[in-house]
This record gives C-alpha cells, sequence and structure tokens, in this order.
C-alpha cells in the first residue's frame, strides 16, 4: 500500500518524464511464484491487486471501527451483487452472490450485449446426478444484478485452449463495445420487462433467420459449387438471347494453317454462305442447314474466324416470335426477382432496427455507464506487450499510456486497436463507471478559495512531502547531466581545434580510407571546406586591381565570392546536386541566416592562415585578420555564431552517414547500413524541426531505415526458421541488437502508417511461429524473446552516438553524394 501510495503521488505531480513502478510491480510479483520467462494475465493481475488493496483496507477499517460496519473503499467501488435464479433437478433456487470483475466470453459474439446476454442465461445443463436415470431433469439459471459498482470492470476472454497443439491461442476476431453503455436489462427489477424483450427478440430473429435463408437462395442461385446471384443469371440469359443469332457453329470448317503458310487470296466458296449476305431478317426461313452447305477447301484461310461470327456466344436458331415471348419471360422474371430480393433485404434492414431499438425506450436507459478505461494486449496468448486508453474527462479527450509515452488519442484509435480483427491488438479488460456518480470524475476544490485543486495540491501532506524530496533528486540529476554533457561538448571542441588537417585523406575513397572521427570546419576556421576557391578568388582579385593594394583586393574578393555563393543558393537544391555541401554559406543563404553571422563566416575564409604563401593573398590575409580583430563581441552573437556552425557540421556528417548508409544499403550490408542510417534520420529529423533547407530529404531516408529494418528482420527469421542452433542464435542475436532497439523509433510518430505498417509486419512475421510446432528448446528462445519485440518502450542507447566517420573535402563530399543518389535513381524504390 505505501509503495502504491507513493507511485500514484509520483505520477500525479513529478517532474520526471515518466515514473519508475519496479518497487511496487516487484511486490506483486513475487507472489505468482513463476519463473520470469511466463507472463500474467491482466485478469489474473488485478485479481491479485485489488485482493490484496481490499484485505489492506479491511484490516485499516476493523482498527478504526466504532461498533459499526466497516467500510471498505476498495468493496464499495469495485464490487456488486447480482442474483442467480433458476431451477434444478425440478425445484426452483435463488442466490446472492459478490462478483469483482465481471467475465465474458468473447468467442461466437460480435458486441459486448451479446457476450452479457449470454453471461446472464446459461441453458439447460442435464444434472450430473441424474445422469443415470431415465428421466434426467434439466437444469439452467439467470443472472440478475441487484446492485452494480461504482467501477463496473469486464474481462474479455479472449483465448481458447487448442486440444491439437496442447496450448492456448488468442482469439483475434472482432467484438464491438458501445462508449456508454446501459445495464438497465440486466437488472433484476427490471427482470419481467426484460424477459418479455427477449423473447420478443428471440421470435424476431427466428423470422430473420428465414428471411435470410430466402434471401441467400436469391443471393447464391444454383446447384453446383459455384453460385450466382438470381437476377444475374437472368440478366445474363436475357443478353444471351438478344445477341445476333448465328446460322454455323464458331468451329465449323475451321482447322488449323501449316505455321509456315502464307496469305492468299481468299476464295469466293464463302460467299455462298447466307451469313455472307449480312444478318437475317425478322421475316426470312431459318438459315440452311450446315449438311446442305457445300465443303470447300480453304487451307490458307481456315485458321481465322469468319468475320461474320460474332466473338461472344449467341444462339444458333431463333425465330421472331420465340424471341419475343423469351426477352418478355426473362426480363419479367428479372423484375419479379429483384423486387423480392429488394423486399427482403427491406424485412431485414427493419428486423435488426426493431432488435436495436428494442431496450432504448426511457425505461430501459436509467443506469448508464461510460466508457473509462480499455486495456489492449498486443501478441498471443502467451507473450504480448499490454497500453491502456483512458478518458480524460475534464478535456474529454482519450490518452493513451504505453509505458513511459502518454500521447493524446481518439476514439478511432481505440476502436482500430481495442475492437480486434485487426492486426493482433484487441482489448482484454474494459472499466466502466457510473455516469451518474459525479464524484467519480469531479474536481476536487480547496474549502476556502473555491479554486480547483490540481497536481500537487491534491495530495496529502505526507505525499507532497514525498514528492517535493524526489522532484529535488531530479533537478539534482538534470543539473549534474547538463554539467558532464558541457563538459563532453569543450573536451569535442578543444579536439577539433587542436586536430591537425591530413590533405592526403581526401586522395583516398571511402572504402579504402580508415574510418576516424569527420573532420570539419570549425567555426573560427570554416574556410578549409573551399581552400582552393578562396585562393582563386583572392588572386583574381589582387591581378585585377594590383595597383589599389590589400584592402582593395579583399573587398574584391569579398564582393565576388559572395555573389558566387548566392547564385549557388539561388540554383535551389535535388537529391543529386545539392549546393549547400559546397560551401557552408551557401546552406547559410538557403537557410536566411543573419546577416551578421554570414559576413564573418566569409571574412573568416579570407583570414586563413593557409593562404600565407603567396604574397599577395598573404596581404589579403593580414588584412582580413585586422577586420576580425575589429569586430565587437555586441556587433555578432557568438552564441549563434556557434550553433549556425554546429549545425551546418551536424549537416555533413549526416550527408556522409546517408551515403555510407546507402552504399551499404545496395550492397545488402544490412547489418553496418542499420547504424548509418539510423543515425542520419534521428539526426536530420532534428535538424529539419528547425527548417524544411536544414536538413535532407526526410522521406528518402525513412524509405530506406524501414527497409533496412525488414530487410534484417527477414534474415532474422529465416535464420530462425533453420532450426540451426548457430543460426538461430545469429538471428535472435540480430533482432536483439539491431532491430528491436529500433522499432520505438518507427513508433514515435503514429502519422507515419508506413512505420506502424512495418512493424506489425515484423511483430506478426515472429508471432505467427507461436502456432507452429517447433523443438522445445526453440519454443523457449521465442517465449523469451517476443516480449522484447512487443514492448515498444525499449531504451535507444545504442545509435545515440554516431558512428565514426571519413573526412571528406567540399568538392569530394559533393562528387560522392552525386553518384550515390544517382544510383538510386537507376534503382528506383518504393515507386520514387
Amino acid at each position: 500500500m505505501r509503495e502504491l501510495r507513493h507511485l500514484f503521488a509520483l505520477m500525479v505531480s513529478s517532474k520526471r518524464k515518466y515514473v519508475d513502478p519496479s518497487r511496487a510491480v516487484e511486490i506483486l510479483k513475487d507472489t505468482f511464484k513463476s519463473n520470469d520467462l511466463q507472463q500474467q494475465d491482466v485478469s489474473e493481475f488485478t485479481h491479485k491487486l485489488l485482493d490484496w488493496l481490499e484485505d489492506a483496507f479491511q484490516v485499516k477499517a476493523e482498527e478504526e471501527r466504532d461498533g459499526e460496519k466497516p467500510k471498505n473503499p476498495m468493496v464499495e467501488l469495485f464490487y456488486g451483487r447480482f442474483l442467480a435464479v433458476g431451477m434444478h433437478e425440478g425445484k426452483k433456487f435463488e442466490n446472492s452472490e459478490t462478483f469483482g470483475q465481471y467475465p465474458l466470453q468473447v468467442n461466437g459474439f460480435k458486441d459486448l450485449h451479446e457476450c452479457l446476454e449470454a453471461a446472464m442465461v446459461e441453458g439447460e445443463i442435464e444434472s450430473l446426478q441424474s445422469e443415470n436415470s431415465a428421466n434426467s431433469a434439466k437444469s439452467g439459471q439467470e443472472h440478475w444484478f441487484t446492485a452494480l459498482p461504482p467501477v463496473l470492470t469486464f474481462e474479455l476472454s479472449r483465448f481458447e485452449f487448442n486440444q491439437a497443439l496442447g496450448r492456448p491461442e488468442k482469439i483475434h476476431h472482432k467484438l464491438e463495445f458501445p462508449s456508454v453503455l446501459y445495464m438497465d436489462r440486466y437488472m433484476d427489477k427490471n427482470r419481467e420487462i426484460t424477459r418479455i424483450k427477449r423473447e420478443e427478440i428471440r421470435r424476431l430473429k427466428e423470422h430473420l433467420t428465414i428471411l435470410q435463408q430466402r434471401l441467400e437462395r436469391y443471393l447464391s442461385y444454383g446447384s453446383g459449387p459455384k453460385r450466382f446471384p438470381l437476377a444475374d443469371v437472368l440478366q445474363y440469359a436475357l443478353e444471351f438471347a438478344s445477341s445476333k443469332p448465328v446460322c454455323t457453329s464458331p468451329v465449323e470448317d475451321v482447322e488449323p494453317a501449316p505455321p509456315s503458310s502464307t496469305a492468299a487470296p481468299q476464295t469466293t466458296a464463302r460467299q455462298e454462305s447466307p451469313t455472307e449476305q449480312g444478318p437475317l431478317a425478322p421475316t426470312e426461313a431459318p438459315c440452311t442447314p450446315p449438311l446442305q452447305r457445300p465443303v470447300v477447301h480453304k487451307p490458307f484461310t481456315q485458321s481465322r474466324v469468319p468475320p461474320e461470327i460474332p466473338m461472344h456466344p449467341a444462339p444458333r436458331h431463333i425465330t421472331e416470335d420465340e424471341l419475343s415471348v423469351l426477352e418478355g419471360c426473362l426480363h419479367r422474371w428479372r423484375m419479379e426477382v429483384e423486387n423480392d430480393t429488394r423486399d427482403l433485404q427491406e424485412s431485414i434492414a427493419r428486423l435488426h432496427r426493431t432488435i436495436e431499438l428494442m431496450y432504448t425506450d426511457k425505461t430501459m436507459m436509467q443506469v448508464p455507464y461510460r466508457l473509462h478505461a480499455v486495456l489492449v494486449h498486443e501478441g498471443q496468448a502467451n507473450a504480448g506487450h499490454y497500453w491502456a486508453y483512458i478518458h480524460d474527462h475534464h478535456h474529454e479527450r482519450w490518452m493513451k499510456y504505453n509505458d513511459i509515452a502518454v500521447t493524446k488519442s481518439s476514439w478511432e484509435e481505440l476502436e482500430r486497436d481495442s475492437f480486434g480483427g485487426y492486426r493482433n491488438a484487441s482489448a482484454y479488460c474494459l472499466m466502466y463507471i457510473n455516469d451518474t456518480e459525479r464524484y467519480l470524475i469531479e474536481e476536487e476544490f480547496d474549502k476556502e478559495t473555491g479554486q480547483a485543486l490540481t497536481g500537487m495540491d491534491t495530495l496529502p501532506c505526507d505525499l507532497k512531502e514525498y514528492v517535493r524530496d524526489d522532484n529535488r533528486r531530479f533537478e539534482k540529476e538534470l543539473q549534474e547531466w547538463d554539467a558532464q554533457q558541457e563538459k563532453k561538448a569543450h573536451q569535442e571542441m578543444m579536439e577539433t581545434h587542436t586536430t591537425p588537417r591530413d590533405p592526403a585523406a581526401a586522395s583516398t575513397s571511402v572504402q579504402g580510407r580508415e574510418l576516424e572521427y569527420l573532420e570539419q570546419p570549425s567555426a573560427t576556421d570554416p574556410s578549409n571546406v573551399c581552400e582552393e576557391d578562396t585562393v582563386r578568388t583572392v588572386s583574381k582579385a589582387a591581378a585585377e586591381g594590383e595597383d589599389r593594394g590589400p584592402e582593395a583586393a579583399l573587398q574584391a574578393a569579398f564582393t565576388a565570392e559572395y555573389s558566387r555563393l548566392v547564385r549557388l543558393a539561388q540554383e535551389g537544391t535535388t537529391l543529386e546536386n545539392d549546393n549547400r555541401l559546397k560551401h557552408v554559406v551557401v546552406y547559410f543563404l538557403r537557410n536566411e541566416a543573419p546577416k551578421k553571422i554570414i559576413e564573418r563566416t566569409l571574412l573568416e575564409q579570407f583570414a586563413d592562415r593557409n593562404l600565407n604563401f603567396d604574397e599577395r593573398c598573404r596581404n589579403v590575409m593580414k588584412i582580413a585578420r585586422a577586420k576580425l580583430e575589429l569586430i565587437k563581441p555586441k556587433e555578432v552573437n557568438m552564441e549563434e555564431y556557434e550553433s549556425w556552425h554546429y549545425e551546418y557540421r551536424m549537416f555533413r556528417e549526416i550527408t556522409i552517414c546517408i551515403m555510407i548508409g546507402l552504399e551499404l544499403f545496395q550492397k545488402k550490408s544490412y547489418n553496418e547500413a542499420l547504424m548509418y542510417l539510423i543515425h542520419a534520420y534521428q539526426y536530420n529529423k532534428e535538424l529539419l524541426s528547425k527548417g524544411i533547407y536544414r536538413g535532407h530529404d526526410e522521406d528518402l531516408m525513412s524509405h530506406y531505415r524501414r527497409e533496412c529494418l525488414l530487410k534484417l528482420n527477414e534474415h532474422a527469421a529465416a535464420l530462425f526458421e533453420s532450426g540451426d542452433d548457430q543460426e538461430v542464435e545469429e538471428g535472435l542475436t540480430t533482432m536483439n541488437e539491431l532491430v528491436v532497439p529500433c522499432l520505438p523509433l518507427l513508433l514515435v510518430d503514429e502519422m507515419e502508417e508506413k512505420d506502424i505498417v512495418a512493424v506489425e509486419d515484423m511483430r506478426n512475421r515472429w508471432c505467427s511461429y507461436l502456432g507452429q510446432e517447433m523443438e522445445p528448446n526453440l519454443q523457449e528462445k521465442l517465449t523469451d524473446f517476443l516480449p522484447k519485440l512487443l514492448d515498444c518502450s525499449t531504451e535507444i542507447k545504442a545509435f545515440r552516438d554516431p558512428p565514426k566517420l571519413p573526412s571528406f573535402s567540399a568538392h569530394e563530399l559533393c562528387e560522392c553524394f552525386a553518384r550515390v543518389m544517382a544510383s538510386l535513381s537507376r534503382t528506383p524504390a518504393d515507386g520514387r
């Protein structure tokens, strides 16, 4: 009880993103006395939880009672009573019983009311004590609620035992339940009214069954294995009778021509055929029988179907009178069949409507229960993952509680995940609350001020202090974390500034060079990516204005370089020609960086110490360095300046990750490709959140990230199916170390339907093995692995640090990236 109080208090007022429930759960877990591989059903867990809470409250209540019957809030909230009324061996009986969570069978029913009706009325059961009696008595009973709890909980039994396989299997079919459930028809006070209505519904359903059988005969007509709607059959017959009549068989005198035959002029023998003169007039006599026609051998034309013979079947001999009578009959019969079909469908719809409205009168809508929470299970009978939907009554919306992720949801999403029949997810437990008991959802108010109490104010004093202490610990953890990150960032910056540039590294290929951390131009040295362009620009400006001095040369070079970069920025960006990679200023211009940032960046380009090899360039460099020193701190926000250059370094790093990841993907090295694609997608998404030109095409990267995971999943599944111990271990290792940690990344954005479907496909592939025969050791490994696969709250740690990357000059990076993008266009994916 103490641990639960602490847990609930933290859930109300903690500043943490999520609360760890381990201490409370471990206490409950010990009571099940089962190994860690066996998961407990949600109903078993909640039964145990409610029992413990009831016992704890009962002890407290008995300690504090003063001659009065102790009150137990668990009993008052979650427990009700029903009356079992029936007949046993010819004797009537009535028993009053208490219930908590009410169990309902799902198999064979389409909605919650059908489940309840079946649970409330048990059919006649032959008495076991009278098995040997010739006049064995029949027994049966009905349940009628006499008192319903404020919180009404239904357990949906979504499993059945497969006798052949010797294990339980989950029932996946659809079961609907309403947002508001009226319980009047199940109350003892309405017993007689409900019995009358049930009898009327029974009679209507019998009539409905007869009508549906009649309708089925119209919609599935025929005596063979293939059935068709009778109206269509009559229509086809009418179309056949009305087709152009022919006098000859379509295969008469037709023999296949030799393959080497060549066309020759057609003989005049065909002109003797009456059909050559056109169709028969209505008044003409029937055609000459085929036996009276002269047989003419035409070896070069027999393989062709004569032009006067229609391509579709038609009656051979029919008179105008016959056709008129037949058309009239078929048309009249078709109209009769259509009218009968329509009448049956309307009658069936009326009966369905009558049954649906049977309990909608006001007398049977006095006990409303509103859906408050739904517990959803995804997976199979012996393994899976749970989450919950809970209704936020104050904001009138549904919230989805999926481990550490709490998100806004909707009734449509709840239906999709909870009704079943779609994927492997369905509701296992429904919690309804009495809609007339407003105290269950009303806000608490301060007695003095009258203001609504929220968060910490709703807690008693001892829990307030407990939460405050935890929040203080959390703030201290944040400070320590920030200090560590600041220290780490400072160390990285120092390493970047002190790392010597290796010009020889640029001459080797991506595959051939030894991997090292990417050397990017620092905020104080952006010119490293454009040294050749700088030298060319300075030399040209100095040559054109040799008599004007170095300051004028710097101004001319600055203007010329800026104009060149503006033109590059205006050219736009394509997958195969991304000008942002050619210069940091192009990236800044595309993303509308402040003018002061761009000017300082260009000035630092001309202040590069590598320009020290030529007298003219050296003089320009000195002037540029002097101007840099004159810039005052207030003129350029250095924090903002550092931030823009950090983003560009990240953009280049992402580019290299994409390039290497896609090359590895095309070589089918999916294990190696995944790390690069995951890292690139995650950090690219971070850049794109600041502007559409900050990063690369998100759809393209999302596609290859998803495809890489699907390929790895397929490979791991194939290894598992092999049954070889070594390959099975390799497959499960691939899943545990690569695929499973990445699945939460695909489920973060629930608007990405393709990612959600891909995750579901991967899960379904492994869940499908549960229904197959396999070795016990494989079954054990599968049972151990599935909960990890179905749990979407896995921490992502392996992919937070960037992979080691080779260094590139701007020119090399543009060329390599263009080559990789061009190779994708030759092997388009997903219609791109």
